[in-house]
């Protein structure tokens, strides 16, 4: 209030300096001194303005709304009209689809609607396993690998370098060369269990190297049952591409593509299994085109189990499920085909 009287009394000119000073404001009066003061600032010689030797065409309106307001009077509006008299209009770009949007071109469905189903013989105990057949058509894992996004690929080879930086370079390839070792002798200590009742078929697993393994799953075996195929090949016949199943069996009734996965780190949820899922659905897609199979799935299952004996972490896919990452697979396949 005190200010607006001041400047109200400036702007009518009234009297001079030493009558301003008299004048009450207030209870108390303004000293002379700071009056003096601003009595000095007011006489100092006007400085030239910096902005003189800018095209003052060009850059009017930033010049005015600069040196016309002691506080800002910008709005987002006014922001972006001058970065588009700056920097011009901005580049008109449509931003990427995610790939799980996306349609693939050459759509096959997961299910086989021309595959007539058998019904189930009484001697179809023993599952099945058919040797995979070595042709030119590329694997599930191959494609997969030479598909991954630039980010996978980033966080791959900065996991890799960090873990020669840690190990060397021979010590990795001897970590990575045990890893596939352990994977290999825990799934065939699970085949041993499922075509085997016997106690010895156990036994081949209580080394050291698996013991943790099978102790993590065992509570995911006792609600799998009717195990139709194990280490088994398909072939998807229409889209021309192979893999090899680890299990195909019924979990808590519903008949599902297993994997199992083996793992240093907990993997609670399914988006910790990376691109685990569109493997699951490429298989179970072969499996309902593939001539050799008397059956369809419709649901997957993607196990990790530990080695220190943890409860391993079961991730069931359901239909609606499968279907979504089919799509996804699909579009990884026709990206990879064009890429070869």
């Amino acid at each position: 209030l005190v200010r607006m009287q001041f400047l109200q009394i400036l702007s009518r000119k009234l009297g001079s300096l030493e009558v301003l000073s008299q004048i009450p404001f207030c209870q108390k009066q303004f000293p002379y001194t700071s009056l003096s003061t601003s009595a000095c600032v007011y006489s100092k010689k006007k400085k030239g303005n910096g902005y003189e030797q800018v095209d003052q065409e060009k850059y009017k309106n930033l010049v005015h709304s600069v040196t016309s307001y002691k506080t800002s009077a910008q709005t987002p509006q006014t922001i972006l009209e001058e970065d588009n008299l700056l920097y011009g209009p901005p580049a008109k770009h449509t931003p990427p689809i995610k790939a799980g949007t996306k349609t693939p071109k050459n759509w096959v469905p997961l299910i086989n609607p021309s595959k007539r189903i058998l019904p189930a013989s009484s001697d179809s105990n023993v599952p099945m396993k058919i040797g995979l057949q070595r042709t030119k058509m590329p694997s599930v894992t191959r494609i997969l690998q030479q598909t991954l996004s630039p980010q996978q690929v980033f966080y791959l080879e900065r996991w890799k370098q960090k873990m020669i930086e840690e190990l060397g370079k021979e010590g990795f390839e001897e970590y990575t060369k045990n890893l596939f070792l352990q994977g290999e002798l825990f799934h065939s200590a699970l085949e041993s269990m499922f075509l085997s009742e016997e106690t010895a078929a156990r036994d081949q697993g209580e080394d050291d190297v698996v013991a943790g393994y099978l102790s993590s799953v065992e509570h995911v075996l006792e609600d799998i049952s009717e195990v139709k195929a194990l280490e088994s090949g398909v072939h998807h016949e229409t889209l021309q591409y192979l893999g090899l199943v680890d299990c195909v069996a019924k979990y808590r009734g519903q008949l599902c593509v297993i994997d199992w996965k083996t793992s240093e780190k907990p993997k609670p949820f399914l988006q910790n299994t990376y691109d685990n899922p569109l493997q699951v659905a490429a298989y179970i897609g072969a499996i309902n085109h593939d001539a050799n199979y008397d059956f369809q799935v419709r649901c997957g299952l993607i196990v990790v189990a530990y080695k220190d004996g943890s409860r391993a972490h079961p991730h069931f896919m359901d239909p609606d499920l499968c279907s979504q990452y089919w799509n996804k697979w699909l579009l990884r396949l026709e990206e990879y085909r064009d890429k070869n």
